[in-house]
């Protein structure tokens, strides 16, 4: 699986499907392709425990041509009561091994290369994590932004679940991904594909300002890929995480928040907010 493809299939996305709430999992045993060709991409945040992860991946790869994965900040979190208590870097590379066991590409494997009715693109699933540089205005340094977040109540819960072992902190940890994945992208060949990045976090901050609670945004992304989607000839860039489902345009690159949420969010959106848990990312909107 994986690799180049002839297919006149349909790539799809969805991201945040959170399967340990019940009707999540639900949601999740609907998703059917709508052929057999078609592929889907799994942004990120799952569930939390390895079990879950398993149940979710496998279903979908058994259904899809190819399903790639890229893990959220929920995957890496070691909950207490997961039997699995494997932390940071360790963590993602038992995920890693899973995904492989299911035939599920990773950030760890060569960016396939997908082609539908629009041409071939090559798929890039990125791992890069963030590093607290989308700071609340009138903040200088992670210390201050951090400092302002516990002072207003609204911190992430990375803070107390995910570890970043061996890394002294997430930010390292991150500034390593972003080092590595750079790297990888500045050797892609030279043949003129565009690409589809594939990242849990948004990979520029704009899409960052409707937060209700804007101190969030630190741990929304790196300001280190703000230029990627220009870089590496995105033809369109899909992301999770905010749980704010929309498409935006930046630098006349497409941008896609794949995110379904919990069911205290979905299940109260106005119905022209709305948005299909599996979202079309190819073919693209007819312009």
């Amino acid at each position: 699986m994986g690799g180049m493809a002839a297919s006149s299939g349909t790539l799809y996305a969805t991201s945040d499907i959170h399967v340990r709430h019940r009707e999540n999992r639900a949601v999740v045993e609907a998703m059917w392709p709508t052929g057999d060709e078609d592929w889907l991409l799994v942004v990120g945040d799952v569930a939390e425990y390895v079990a879950d992860i398993r149940w979710a991946l496998e279903l979908l790869a058994g259904r899809f041509a190819q399903v790639v994965w890229v893990p959220g900040n929920h995957e890496l979190w070691t909950p207490s009561r997961d039997p699995v208590q494997l932390r940071g870097v360790a963590r993602y590379w038992h995920l890693v091994d899973l995904c492989r066991e299911l035939g599920v590409l990773t950030p760890e494997d060569p960016y396939p290369v997908f082609t539908g009715p629009d041409g071939p693109v090559r798929i890039a699933p990125l791992f890069l994590l963030y590093d607290y540089t989308f700071r609340p205005d009138g903040t200088a340094t992670k210390e201050e932004a951090l400092a302002y977040a516990y002072s207003t109540g609204i911190v992430c819960s990375d803070e107390a679940l995910l570890y970043p072992d061996p890394y002294p902190g997430r930010d390292d940890w991150c500034r390593a991904r972003v080092a590595a994945t750079q790297a990888r992208l500045d050797a892609l060949p030279a043949d003129g594909l565009p690409t589809v990045l594939v990242n849990h976090f948004p990979l520029v901050r704009d899409p960052t300002r409707v937060l209700r609670y804007p101190e969030f945004a630190q741990w929304c992304g790196t300001e280190l890929t703000a230029d990627w989607h220009v870089r590496y000839r995105a033809s369109v860039v899909v992301y999770g995480h905010l749980h704010i489902p929309r498409t935006t345009y930046h630098d006349g690159v497409r941008f896609e928040e794949v995110s379904l949420g919990y069911p205290r969010e979905w299940t109260r959106r106005p119905a022209q907010y709305q948005r299909p848990p599996l979202r079309q990312i190819l073919p693209g909107p007819t312009p």
